[in-house]
């Protein structure tokens, strides 16, 4: 099956299954090896075309937004960079003259909740360490905007439900940076578990580790909840959720050891964990900041398909048991903020809303609370 997709077979498959972007459906060679938003095919996009941009404004200008939402904004069709929020007045000034943003459009953390007043702001997108995820996500809605958060969505169930409750009261909608649901590789993960092309899907593998650097506030508990699994481990259950198409009912957990317990004195160096669901699959994880894995693998009846790597920002490379997957790297954060921009202008739900946020935190806490007690805890409530 997979050898047989020719690259616009398999991005006008991956388009209408999983992406189902209103004029990003049918990509052809070119703009997909390119810019890929220069030749849209479908007869929709002509009005689709026409439609208002979107403007974003970005809360937190850290390294994600600097390295990967800043320069994705520069291609997207839906929307685009209208105004920034830091408390640093150096990267103020630095991105006031990169992507010339006007100075009623630069704000800080005090005088945030006046966004209300700008109709150049129609979407907030909150890149801030996770413990502040929830303040900036109610204080947005609040201000009559609709929100993107990053992923962990938070670092408790409560501020999840506090969040989502934000966003319903205020009519505004709200979706979380689950980037790989707009990323072909993973879609085609997904797509050849649910679809059972293999056959049953028995085993999922989920890897994701990268080396910290001492001091980051990734380290520190208060601002990330946890350590490689708030970061990393939720690309993981996040994997092995969409590649098996069913919710796990149960987790089993284990914290690694310490190499340095200075550095790792809040948070946990490396955890492991298997997931457990009602088919009987089973999902063999692990997340850490002192190694360096990224896979997704699925054994199944008839065969394996993966990734590796699996969940960066570009490089990924699939195969499966019959061989290398010719598919190719797309902007993952581009389609994400243009689908949301879309599902702003055409009023619909995020694919990836605040529930499904939600979800993966109650599981991440489950995971959290398996490896603190040694126990199998099970999973109730998940939908």
């Amino acid at each position: 099956m997979e050898n047989s997709y020719k690259r616009r077979q398999f991005l006008y498959h991956v388009s209408r299954v999983a992406i189902a972007l209103p004029g990003f459906s049918l990509m052809s060679l070119d703009a997909a090896a390119g810019n890929y938003f220069s030749s849209l095919e479908e007869s929709e996009n002509t009005q689709a075309d026409k439609e208002k941009k979107l403007g974003i404004a970005l809360v937190g200008l850290g390294n994600y937004s600097e390295g990967q939402l800043a320069p994705a904004l520069q291609e997207t069709k839906r929307c685009k960079l209208t105004a920034i929020v830091t408390g640093t007045p150096e990267k103020a000034e630095k991105w006031k003259k990169k992507y010339s943003i006007p100075d009623k459009n630069i704000y800080n953390y005090k005088n945030f909740d006046s966004i209300k007043d700008n109709p150049d702001v129609d979407i907030v997108y909150v890149v801030l360490p996770n413990a502040l995820h929830a303040e900036y996500v109610v204080r947005a809605a609040k201000a009559g905007k609709h929100v993107i958060c990053e992923k962990p969505m938070a670092i408790s169930v409560k501020e999840c439900e506090q969040m989502i409750k934000a966003c319903k009261d205020a009519n505004k909608l709200l979706s979380i940076g689950y980037r790989l649901h707009f990323e072909p590789h993973n879609m085609t993960m997904a797509e050849f578990g649910t679809k059972k092309v293999y056959g049953n899907v028995k085993k999922v593998t989920a890897l994701d580790s990268q080396e910290m650097e001492a001091g980051v506030w990734r380290l520190d508990k208060k601002l990330a909840g946890g350590g490689p699994l708030m970061d990393l481990g939720i690309y993981c259950v996040q994997g092995c959720l969409y590649t098996l198409g069913e919710l796990p009912n149960a987790v089993t957990a284990k914290f690694g050891k310490k190499d340095d317990p200075e550095k790792f004195k809040s948070v946990e160096q490396s955890i492991s964990f298997t997931l457990h669901f009602p088919s009987g699959a089973i999902a063999e994880c692990n997340a850490s900041y002192a190694d360096k894995q990224n896979l997704l693998r699925a054994d199944a009846q008839k065969g394996w398909f993966e990734l590796s790597p699996a969940f960066g920002y570009d490089g990924l490379k699939g195969k499966t048991v019959r061989g290398p997957l010719d598919i190719v790297n797309l902007n993952q954060q581009a389609f994400q903020m243009d689908d949301f921009a879309n599902c702003v202008l055409k009023n619909r739900k995020s694919r990836v809303p605040g529930e499904m946020g939600l979800r993966d935190v109650k599981i991440l806490t489950a995971i959290y609370e398996a490896a603190e007690s040694g126990k199998k805890v099970t999973l109730k409530g998940l939908s």
